[in-house]
């Protein structure tokens, strides 16, 4: 039995090949954890470092195609050494949240949109593609086997990591003939220790996170261990992140591991824009970009407000800085929702981004942040964007 999918990869479309049996979320296997865990303080609860008692994990081979989901006690995964994972970055990767609403059940935002990049990402490198309804109910039924572990509070939620790795055995680099699909959960709370602060970045065009027909534009881990070293050197310098630039233009791309945003004054029409680089292939297409350009097209007066997908340099915004057209900046991905940004290491001396008096973050920042927690956190419906997967009652 064949599978064809079409996904587009930046500028091209590619049929991709799934041999086998498709993911069938009605052949879930459960063994249940024999000793359930009990739910941790909220003050306890360090992002990504407490998993909860299950985890979902489904082979797939080129013969077979995928095998039966097994929901399982968490534990470790037993690989050969010569895994082509370990040896030729074989891996991806996704991460969402699940929330507890009013209503006392438990929603996973967005998910189809990270289904969707996921397929990208394993298409890209040659792991193989599912169907996506079939994952998001298989994580839906991983979640009712810990919902009880799923913190309450404002700023809380239940981080979700599908996983995918190349494990067939002995070296060479080639397609690989089987694979292993896999998703963990961890009770999160807020991402930052220090809280809902700005933070200090430094403009970096002394490395390069992604380059135009590379995979910048997908989730792949090759792609974050490169960019630790220079995240140290800034911090060595007093700065949290690095401002990704690129090319001679010296074009702002991302922040940290997160999009980023500006807000900029044009002084001649009084209108303000919001600003973020386009998804030209070096950009990873973040669920919390979209939902951030989404709302504020939405909510945003169009007499006041311009939404922009454009470039813009490091030139740009330090000029604009020093002509009071400089209003906020922020970044924006799953772990930490917004980021906001206070200051700009360039050239030697620091762009200084405005903050509300008295307070870590700007005016458009916070409303975003108030508008995406709403939806999250189930005081709002809007659109498809809140998916049950769990009854609390």
């Amino acid at each position: 039995m064949l599978q064809r999918h079409s996904l587009k990869l930046g500028k091209f479309s590619i049929r991709t090949l799934a041999t086998g049996a498709p993911l069938d979320a009605s052949k879930l296997k459960i063994t249940r954890n024999p000793n359930p865990s009990k739910p941790r303080p909220n003050e306890e609860l360090v992002f990504g470092q407490t998993f909860t008692d299950h985890m979902l994990t489904i082979p797939w081979s080129a013969k077979e195609g995928w095998g039966t989901p097994h929901i399982k006690p968490y534990g470790n995964l037993s690989l050969d050494p010569s895994a082509c994972v370990f040896h030729y970055a074989f891996e991806l990767f996704e991460g969402l949240k699940a929330y507890r609403t009013p209503q006392n059940t438990i929603t996973m935002f967005r998910p189809d949109k990270n289904m969707t990049r996921m397929n990208k990402s394993a298409a890209r490198i040659c792991l193989p593609t599912f169907e996506s309804e079939e994952l998001i109910k298989l994580t839906g039924k991983l979640i009712e086997q810990d919902k009880h572990l799923v913190p309450q509070g404002n700023g809380y939620s239940l981080y979700i990591r599908p996983t995918m790795i190349g494990t067939s055995k002995g070296l060479g680099v080639g397609t690989p003939s089987e694979a292993l699909l896999y998703v963990i959960t961890s009770p999160v709370g807020p991402y930052y220790k220090t809280g809902f602060k700005a933070v200090r970045l430094e403009a970096t065009d002394y490395a390069t996170r992604a380059w135009p027909g590379g995979v910048g534009d997908k989730k792949l881990g090759a792609n974050y261990a490169p960019c630790i070293l220079p995240q140290l050197q800034a911090a060595e310098r007093g700065y949290q992140q690095n401002l990704w630039l690129f090319g001679p233009e010296k074009n702002i791309t991302e922040v940290g591991t997160m999009n980023v945003f500006f807000v900029f004054l044009n002084k001649v029409t009084g209108k303000k824009e919001l600003v973020t680089a386009p998804l030209d292939g070096t950009i990873l297409e973040g669920v919390t970009r979209d939902s951030v350009l989404t709302l504020a097209r939405d909510k945003l007066d169009p007499q006041e407000w311009d939404i922009n997908e454009r470039y813009y340099t490091i030139t740009e915004v330090a000029t604009r800085a020093q002509q009071g057209e400089l209003l906020e900046a922020f970044g924006s991905g799953t772990a930490a929702v917004v980021s906001p940004i206070k200051e700009i290491g360039w050239n030697n001396e620091d762009i200084h981004v405005p903050l509300l008096p008295g307070e870590q973050c700007g005016a458009l920042t916070k409303q975003v942040a108030q508008w995406i927690a709403d939806i999250q956190y189930g005081r709002v419906n809007y659109g498809n964007w809140s998916k049950t997967v769990a009854d609390l009652n």
